[in-house]
């Protein structure tokens, strides 16, 4: 009797267990580097919006977009991928596709007709080969202009600047209220940021694709190209002695706060103005660009699904896709995170009003361009920031610079 008890009990575990791992649904590890405030609030909404649809979410949160990057990579390698893994829309994940370790999207791609609604600079980066290998959930862009409104106030800036020029005199007038003029993270990619934002602002479309695109070492060598890069300079003297190594949500808290005026960075910022409670328009103004032919600049996040056979692990996979591009889930995730959906035909009336302007200037396809990473390999990208981040932060000629950059671009 006993042993026939104990065989009992043996089979009802058996069958519980069976029916709990059934009823748990699709299980989904999903690597991804936001790990700031207001972005570990959109990704919750994102894993919230996997659960709801009958999903198990495993979150691997790992902070730094390159040391996620490097860890996504490795485990796909090492043969031990994730379900999902986050990379922006860019070449990042071009090598990943070359060796065949993708999955591709198709089906997503057919069912949201991507060859005519998506943006030509994100298109152009997750098709490859006449295949989709990444989802996007959202359009960033990078090189927006945020200013506290207390501190203009503070400094007795009473016109949000149309100019680049207008924004230098801000600039000086919050210097000399005592205030931080410019909240800087002294760290490359920020530098970049910097750099790409005063390419398009003073130097316009046209010579920002000639130097991102093109390469042309005749244009980076232009006296355009040099006025570029001068004011890029000039904005260092504007950045506090702690800007070095400072993280870019670091640098938005002193906007937060009042301590400083000014922060070039992209959308994202936005997630940190939520979680602190501040309102677009009302406590922090923003700027996309002086003037309506100012390209925007375009960039974003996505995830890739690593190659498997795995029946559980494909289910998954086409489930989180289906859930990303879910019109609630778009809209839910970039209130939080700063962004505009990557879907066009989404109401933006539920949107703040530095994402209403974001997805008003997105309908003028004549203004799209993609920010770096679209253009470069990862070591062109590399080689560029290397060469911006010695300029500006030491007394290196500009003619020097110039010359560095077209080294950089045409290797």
């Amino acid at each position: 009797m006993f042993r026939a008890h104990k065989l009992a009990l043996a089979w009802m575990l058996a069958f519980g267990a069976g029916s709990v791992a059934h009823a748990a649904g699709p299980k989904a590890e999903v690597i991804h580097w936001w790990t700031s405030g207001g972005e570990s609030a959109a990704v919750r909404k994102l894993a919230d919006a996997y659960r709801a649809a009958g999903g198990v979410w495993v979150d691997t949160a790992i902070a730094g977009s390159e040391q996620a990057r490097a860890v996504a990579i490795s485990r796909v390698a090492g043969g031990n991928p994730p379900t999902a893994a986050q990379f922006n829309t860019s070449k990042q994940f071009l090598d990943v596709i070359e060796e065949g370790m993708l999955n591709n999207v198709d089906d997503v791609a057919a069912k949201e007709h991507w060859d005519s609604t998506l943006p030509e600079p994100i298109r152009d980066v997750i098709k490859v080969h006449g295949h989709y290998y990444a989802v996007p959930i959202d359009i960033h862009m990078p090189t927006w202009i945020w200013y506290s409104k207390a501190a203009f106030k503070k400094a007795g800036i009473t016109r949000e600047p149309a100019t680049m020029d207008e924004l230098f005199a801000a600039l000086d007038k919050l210097k000399a209220a005592g205030l931080v003029p410019l909240a800087h993270g002294g760290q490359s990619w920020q530098e970049n940021i910097v750099f790409m934002a005063v390419l398009a602002n003073v130097g316009g479309k046209d010579l920002y694709l000639s130097v991102f695109r093109d390469r042309d070492p005749r244009a980076i060598r232009s006296s355009a190209f040099r006025n570029v890069l001068l004011a890029f300079k000039r904005l260092r003297g504007y950045t506090d002695a702690a800007a070095p190594g400072r993280n870019w949500n670091d640098a938005t808290a002193m906007l937060i706060s009042g301590r400083a005026g000014v922060q070039i960075m992209g959308d994202w910022v936005k997630g940190e103005f939520n979680a602190a409670r501040q309102v677009a328009g009302k406590d922090y103004g923003c700027i996309a660009g002086f003037g309506p032919k100012t390209p925007y600049l375009i960039q974003g996040d996505a995830f890739i699904f690593p190659k498997t056979d795995n029946p559980d692990t494909l289910k998954a996979q086409k489930l989180l896709a289906s859930v990303i591009v879910a019109p609630a889930t778009q809209i839910e995730f970039s209130r939080l995170k700063g962004s505009v959906p990557v879907r066009s035909d989404l109401d933006a009336s539920r949107m703040d009003a530095c994402a209403q302007a974001g997805m008003a200037i997105m309908k003028d396809r004549a203004r799209h361009v993609g920010n770096g990473e679209v253009y470069l390999t990862p070591a062109q990208n590399g080689d560029l920031a290397d060469v911006l981040t010695a300029y500006w932060n030491s007394a290196m000629p500009v003619e020097k610079a110039q010359q560095g950059i077209a080294a950089a671009l045409q290797n």
